[in-house]
């Protein structure tokens, strides 16, 4: 049976949120889709806390919800993880967010409404909510790929992206392995290589409210220099992987369009 479309979520230690969380998203998805296959895929990557045991609670009451549990492996492979999910279940469109209750639902309808134009939709925090470390690091990293790749993404990291299903099959078929810290900007520096325009869509970013942040000083160096290192090191893969994506026929529609 096909999805009309998958939330994908990743969760690690949220034990304070996740319940409205859930609730906000699959709200959405009552209301929004009240007669399509949907899906709210959590991937619990290991929590400590309660997290696990909160999701596997309120699962009667959100039939829209799919939990997965798995052990620990940071949130690049939670999302990829959960990407695989979504792509198995044939998901024509698959939304990503966060768990940390940082954005809201509202803004999902400004990428939803774009679905057509693009395979590939990015939002943008315009004013960003993050610790001054991770701001310098955002815009270092901006820099860094329009000089590696030659193409400029306001946001390539950011955990609010709608991308088509058939496409996202074939972005995951290129991503490198082991997969990278941070998935989500090869993704997007290869679905905007191939040509999909990412509009970069000014969405709402909240104080995080609740939990803490798993990198932070020297943890979130040494992880940022990493993914520099696995960027750099792509950048001789790029050229055969774009080209695989151009002849898919959903990236030369978007191309077209």
């Amino acid at each position: 049976m096909s999805l009309l479309l998958s939330i994908v979520m990743p969760a690690y230690n949220e034990e304070e949120c996740i319940e409205l969380v859930v609730r906000q998203w699959c709200d959405l998805l009552d209301r929004q889709f009240p007669t399509d296959n949907t899906r709210l895929i959590v991937i619990n990557d290991g929590s400590r806390d309660k997290t696990g045991a909160i999701l596997d609670s309120i699962k009667e009451r959100y039939p829209k919800l799919m939990v997965v549990h798995q052990p620990n492996g940071g949130h690049g492979n939670a999302v990829v993880n959960g990407y695989r999910q979504a792509v198995a279940l044939d998901s024509e469109y698959v939304f990503q967010t966060d768990s940390d209750d940082q954005f809201v639902t509202a803004d999902f309808e400004k990428l939803w409404a774009k679905r057509d134009q693009s395979n590939f939709i990015l939002g943008y925090r315009e004013v960003r909510h993050d610790a001054t470390t991770r701001l310098w690091i955002t815009r270092v990293l901006r820099g860094s790929i329009a000089l590696i790749y030659g193409t400029y993404i306001m946001d390539s990291n950011i955990p609010f992206r709608l991308i088509r299903g058939s496409f996202l099959r074939k972005l995951l078929a290129q991503l490198p392995t082991p997969t990278p810290f941070a998935p989500n900007i090869f993704l997007a520096v290869m679905a905007k290589k191939a040509g999909n325009e990412t509009f970069d869509i000014p969405i709402t970013h909240k104080e995080r409210e609740t939990g803490t942040v798993s990198i932070m000083n020297w943890k979130l160096l040494k992880v940022c220099m990493q993914s520099f290192a696995e960027l750099a090191q792509f950048r001789m893969q790029l050229g055969s992987k774009v080209k695989a994506l151009r002849s898919a026929p959903e990236a030369q529609r978007a191309v077209n369009n």
